[in-house]
């Protein structure tokens, strides 16, 4: 999971996730959404290929990418201990303002 994070951390791969969500890819497509040279994209894809969230095919002379949500689903799992966490006091916090609102029309009218 910590090779997941990481790749997660950058941008530039975030957007490249973005991307690939929609949909497969080659390079050229990926490197049109990014502010960075063609090298600099295939190093991102590299992270990515070995954090195992992206896979890749040959198809003619073109390398396909396309999204590996399994280890998304890892590092989901993962915060769902937290998420719970902070529901629970989101729901707390909601009945408190409830409980303000309620109370400042009654003392209002």
């Amino acid at each position: 999971m910590d090779a997941v994070l990481h790749a997660l951390s950058d941008e530039s791969r975030r957007t490249m996730l973005e991307t690939l969500r929609r949909g497969h890819a080659t390079v050229g497509e990926l490197a049109q959404r990014l502010p960075i040279a063609r090298p600099g994209v295939s190093r991102h894809l590299r992270v990515l290929r070995e954090a195992g969230l992206v896979e890749v095919r040959h198809e003619a002379q073109w390398r396909v990418y396309s999204l590996r949500p399994e280890p998304l689903a890892e590092v989901d799992a993962w915060l769902g201990h937290y998420r719970s966490l902070w529901e629970q006091r989101l729901d707390a916090l909601h009945t408190e303002v409830t409980r303000g609102k309620r109370n400042y029309r009654r003392t209002t009218t």
